[in-house]
């Protein structure tokens, strides 16, 4: 049996195949993805990309909370890079890297520019494809390349992919869409923004754009067949379980806007504040122990929004401080709180055998307060909630939707944006609400 590919799965996938509770998970994970773009609409990163997409990518493709008309390489590269610029949004543990931000906005990219009319059903349908040709594109390029990239570099690939089916590609040109698109990805050195955080962030927002420039350039009969890292044989075992095996379910969700790496830590922290409630001028020093690549994140205090959430000292001091971790523990009003520089100050970190033999599929760490008086107040090993082993609820996905968006749309809005991603069925009417909603600058508070 010929092992199944990207342009027949996609062909053949309806949403009577997708298991329900794949279908569930569909809906809280793009509900997750729109609170976390809408947060995304109020940083600088956005700002800036929104003026220069307006000026240099101009075009009648509608984009993801946002006024302007792009090209549809222009709507998906500003739709990606605003969900990237708050790292709240899913991702995927053996991937290393994000699926959902570069996968939405192109999907939504090639609809709108195509103006296929679909179902929600449909939509859905589409979204987990993405979902489940991403995760396989990241799990293969991890498996043939040295190096670790960012997940920019395989988003492009699924982003080829969504473009030339929703564009109705020959299935030869799909398989060159899909090459062009790997070919060109950005092949972005992952560990060089973990070292020195900024807007680059995960390259989402280039692979968005250059998957779907890709699938366009195929159209037009540019050649770039093939995808090595979809067709050749060592990577096989991935793509053998295409429409078996649902990776959809294995994406993780974040309850903090801060790399997946930190927020083992982060959750211990919070446990342990939770557990004695201490001050923060009870703390005279913090042991941090965790895996090696996170100990890699930034330590010091944060200069802007970007190495905040690239950092794991500065969220870790606010769980002891604050108790929580949240937009405004990434903003720069935190990074002048005295009480938050003097426990940061006092943290250390180290790297342990013992969680790094467990990356990257699992990620632990545990934390140890030594208080003024001398008593060290010691947490187990912790790993962050929200892995699909302890993923959150759907309530707990709808109050961070909430909570994430509030901060730059008004309430009835929200809850319009929520009815509609739960409302969506098999018409054309419930996808077209849920485009109304989400095509356009968010109604401000």
């Amino acid at each position: 049996m010929a092992t199944p590919d990207p342009f027949s799965f996609l062909q053949d996938l309806v949403w009577e195949d997708i298991p329900a509770d794949v279908q569930d998970f569909a809906r809280l994970l793009l509900l997750d993805l729109l609170g976390v773009g809408l947060a995304g609409t109020g940083t600088d990163l956005h700002k800036i990309v929104q003026r220069y997409a307006s000026r240099n990518l101009r075009g009648a493709c509608s984009v993801l909370f946002c006024d302007a008309s792009l090209s549809p390489e222009g709507a998906a590269l500003l739709g990606a890079m605003t969900i990237d610029a708050i790292d709240a949004h899913d991702g995927h543990r053996l991937t290393k890297g994000h699926v959902g931000c570069a996968v939405l906005p192109a999907l939504l990219a090639a609809v709108s520019d195509c103006e296929v009319s679909l179902s929600g059903h449909h939509f859905l349908t589409l979204l987990v494809a993405g979902y489940e040709i991403g995760s396989r594109a990241g799990m293969a390029l991890h498996q043939t390349a040295c190096d670790y990239h960012t997940s920019g570099a395989w988003n492009a690939i699924t982003a080829a992919a969504l473009s030339a089916h929703v564009m109705g590609l020959s299935e030869t040109a799909f398989a060159h869409a899909i090459g062009i698109a790997e070919y060109h990805g950005p092949r972005s050195q992952m560990m060089r923004v973990i070292d020195h955080p900024t807007m680059l962030k995960d390259g989402s927002g280039w692979g968005s754009m250059a998957g779907v420039a890709a699938a366009y350039l195929a159209a037009e009969g540019f050649t770039g067949a093939p995808a090595v890292s979809v067709m050749e044989d060592e990577v096989q075992s991935h793509w053998s379980t295409l429409g078996q095996d649902w990776e959809t379910m294995h994406q993780y969700l974040k309850a903090f806007p801060v790399c997946r790496w930190a927020q083992p830590a982060v959750q211990a922290a919070l446990d342990l504040q939770k557990r004695y409630n201490f001050a923060a001028s009870d703390i005279a020093g913090v042991q941090v122990k965790t895996f090696s690549e996170g100990t890699r994140l930034w330590t010091g205090i944060p200069e802007t929004t970007e190495q905040a959430q690239y950092a794991i000292g500065f969220p870790v001091a606010a769980a002891l401080v604050r108790g929580e971790v949240g937009l405004p523990e990434i903003s720069e009003q935190a990074f002048a709180d005295p009480e938050l520089r003097a426990v940061l100050d006092a943290t250390r970190f180290e790297a342990t055998a013992e969680y790094d033999a467990k990356f990257p599929a699992e990620r632990w760490a545990d934390i140890s307060v030594k208080l003024q008086s001398g008593t060290v107040l010691s947490g187990g090993p912790t790993t962050a909630k929200g892995d699909p082993e302890t993923q959150l609820t759907r309530e707990e996905i709808i109050v961070k939707f909430h909570h994430l968006g509030r901060a730059v749309c008004a309430a009835d809005h929200l809850k319009d944006i929520e009815a509609a991603v739960f409302a969506l069925d098999g018409t054309t009417v419930s996808f077209q609400r849920l485009c109304d909603l989400i095509f356009r600058a968010p109604c401000r508070v």
